[in-house]
């Protein structure tokens, strides 16, 4: 049997440079500004490197609004002053995760030096009926989203047979939306960067149970970008942050199809490709961003991605440990729920705030010591998940 990709000598690839707009309502802006505010951002962290330096571009939307549904890559990078071939990556909510791991795997090949991988959307200049159609087209279309199920319906099954088949108690789910409120507060560039009460999370509206409307994240207009180089870029860069690995994995669309509602499996394969490529272990993360779109995602997301065992999602937020000054702080941007998750963007905003947390630029968010993080990213309710690992300076 071939031995796989990753173990055939190939060269490093690093995170030298990343940024992001804030994730909000923005409506004077377009989705071309945004994008060109993150590109912005990135190179300005890059040190001496500019535009004309980025070889090639891989961005990631879903492309909520049927904004240029045909080539939105070109037209953004256009904007952003980028004159590099361009390639638009969709994976629904993961797409600017994979769009990353299509640059790691640009760099790592030899077929570039430099390369900006990053996404955008723009969401709140929608109605309720347009929003529902447009989130719903990541769904199963033709058993779930036309039978009128939404991707709320859906994780609340995820939630209750959760909390069905462990016993668990489902105020899980309100302690991680004030955990992920409490660290959106300090970021400056969050959506709902306010903190809640348990009682807030707990007892506002329910949307779908037992998912109440602090267990949702919102819809968010926003752009983010990183800088991925070879070895030779980054010495002469700084400040650069290795890709130990990374892992995808892709599942059945329709949550109909799979044999488990109590996790995502995708997740768990995709950590475990990360891991292995890395050669550690999820007890070596020190900082991690999770997909939470929903609470009850996140909770899965510690199960899947190795942090505690089944069942014990629940007591692990409750100890403490996954807070910003706990054991394994998750993530300490706010995360979805309380950052934002403009679709595109939400991937390559995750490995932002890896970057800043590795390199000592996350302000009052920093974790102290941190020098590996890990990202993970889903589209969909699991059709598809990335998992990233990141190495600093300082890592073991």
């Amino acid at each position: 049997m071939p031995a796989p990709v990753h173990a055939v000598c190939m060269r490093d690839a690093f995170v030298v440079g990343a940024g992001q707009t804030p994730y909000g309502s923005f409506p004077d802006e377009t989705y071309r500004t945004l994008f060109a505010d993150a590109v912005d951002a990135t190179i300005e962290s890059a040190g001496d490197l500019d535009r004309d330096d980025v070889d090639e571009a891989f961005v990631g939307t879903l492309g909520v609004g049927g904004r240029q549904l045909g080539l939105p890559g070109p037209a953004v990078t256009e904007a952003a002053g980028l004159s590099c071939p361009t390639t638009r990556v969709e994976n629904a909510c993961a797409a600017s995760g994979y769009a990353i791991r299509q640059a790691v795997q640009a760099v790592k090949s030899g077929m570039a030096d430099v390369v900006l991988a990053g996404g955008f959307e723009v969401m709140t200049d929608l109605d309720s009926d347009a929003a529902k159609y447009w989130l719903g087209v990541s769904g199963e279309m033709e058993w779930e989203r036309l039978a009128g199920a939404t991707f709320s319906g859906t994780y609340a099954q995820m939630a209750s047979a959760y909390f069905h088949e462990y016993d668990a108690d489902p105020d899980a789910l309100s302690r991680v939306a004030v955990k992920n409120h409490a660290n959106g507060a300090q970021n400056p560039k969050a959506h709902l960067g306010f903190e809640c009460s348990f009682e807030d999370a707990r007892d506002a509206t329910v949307v779908a149970d037992p998912l109440t409307l602090f267990h949702c994240c919102p819809t968010s207009d926003g752009a983010a970008a990183v800088l991925v180089a070879s070895e030779a870029i980054a010495d002469d860069v700084g400040n650069a942050v290795r890709i130990a690995g990374v892992g995808a994995a892709s599942d059945s669309v329709g949550l109909f199809s799979r044999d488990t509602y109590t996790s995502i499996p995708a997740s768990e394969h995709a950590a475990e490709r990360a891991y292995e490529m890395a050669g550690v272990g999820p007890d070596d993360v020190d900082v991690a961003e999770v997909h939470d779109c929903f609470a009850i995602a996140e909770l899965l997301a510690y199960e899947d991605l190795g942090f505690c065992d089944r069942g014990d999602a629940g007591a692990l937020v409750e100890s403490g440990a996954t807070a910003i000054d706990g054991d394994l702080p998750v993530n300490t941007s706010g995360g979805l729920k309380s950052k934002g998750h403009p679709i595109g963007a939400t991937g390559a905003g995750q490995v932002v705030e890896a970057y800043e947390q590795l390199t000592d630029q996350a302000g009052d968010r920093q974790v102290e010591g941190a020098s590996r993080a890990l990202t993970h990213n889903v589209g969909g309710s699991g059709g598809a998940a990335v998992v990233t690992i990141l190495e600093g300076g300082d890592c073991p």
